[in-house]
């Protein structure tokens, strides 16, 4: 009888010390974008002609997730002077004042205000998008999420694809609309890698 009761005392304290390592364990993480393979891209509708497409090239940030607690936080600058149309003379013509104005405002900015989780992925991101020095809340609709171990980087790495929209008027670009489209989509496909 005492032999049972010593094991049965073992057997909880050693449950006790799985479920304390296990919460140990589910700590968030914290992920560095990875600027080479992360480019939010944008397209609007030109004149009814056509749906155009351009991207930014520079973008930085951290992305936090606890997939535990089902929590997250995602923060992303963009140097919109990387504005890429595929042609140099209208980057430098839509980084004028009527529209992204650059040399005011080079940056914009996302940051999260929450995270919504389906199972252990997130499915999509709420929060502040900056652009022009206006702040607007949007939502950014996940449609593909990964995580696995990098196979070039040997550490964890996370990718996703997300989108919304936005009116361009709201941020003070809006010339030319409604000629040119003022709903303009933003898709951003993003990578990072655990720190």
């Amino acid at each position: 009888m005492i032999v049972m009761k010593k094991l049965t005392r073992l057997t909880l304290a050693a449950a006790t010390i799985a479920t304390l390592g296990s919460t140990a364990f589910a700590a968030p993480e914290t992920f560095a974008i990875d600027g080479t393979h992360s480019f939010p891209r944008f397209s609007y509708s030109h004149l009814g002609y056509s749906t155009q497409l351009s991207r930014f090239n520079k973008t930085s940030g951290k992305i936090v997730l606890d997939k535990e607690a089902k929590t997250g936080t995602v923060d992303v600058l963009i140097d919109m002077k990387s504005v890429d149309t595929g042609f140099a003379v209208f980057d430098e013509h839509i980084q004028g004042e009527d529209f992204l104005d650059t040399g005011k405002f080079p940056t914009a900015t996302f940051k999260s205000t929450k995270v919504r989780f389906e199972g252990d992925k997130p499915v999509a991101i709420e929060g502040n998008l900056t652009i022009k020095g206006v702040t607007r809340p949007v939502t950014l609709n996940v449609s593909s999420f990964q995580r696995m171990p990098h196979p070039m980087m040997k550490r964890d790495a996370i990718g996703a694809n997300a989108s919304t929209k936005i009116s361009r008027t709201e941020f003070n670009a809006g010339k030319h609309a409604p000629y040119v489209g003022d709903e303009v989509t933003i898709d951003i496909a993003v990578e990072a890698v655990k720190e």
